[in-house]
């Protein structure tokens, strides 16, 4: 039997940077956005080819790293969902979102090393 995590405590602990641990975190915490990482990795990949560069790997992994290290925190993905409807939403002044969203997304590169 599993532990529950606590609130606050991440689901699942932070994935190595790399296609298959990534996968397999996206999987096990969001599952309905499997075929994006799958098209962007399939982009990246063939871009890496057609460049002879890792640098759209590197992007790829950047940026699913950071959207793992959000997710894994059920209330900080849920924070900055609220935030980027505040800022699509056009009805209030989005600079504190915006600062906020920047916060989020600062502190998940950091918590992946990135």
């Amino acid at each position: 039997m599993h532990a529950q995590p606590q609130p606050g405590e991440p689901l699942i602990p932070m994935p190595a940077l790399t296609p298959d641990a990534l996968r397999a975190a996206v999987e096990q915490l969001t599952p309905s956005r499997m075929p994006a990482f799958v098209r962007d990795l399939v982009d990246a990949t063939t871009s890496a080819q057609r460049a002879q560069s890792l640098a759209p790997l590197r992007t790829f992994v950047h940026a699913w790293g950071v959207f793992v290290a959000i997710q894994r925190y059920p209330s900080r993905a849920a924070r900055l969902r609220h935030l980027e409807d505040v800022v699509s939403g056009g009805v209030e002044d989005p600079a504190d979102a915006i600062t906020e969203i920047r916060k989020i997304h600062a502190d998940a590169e950091a918590e992946a090393g990135l």
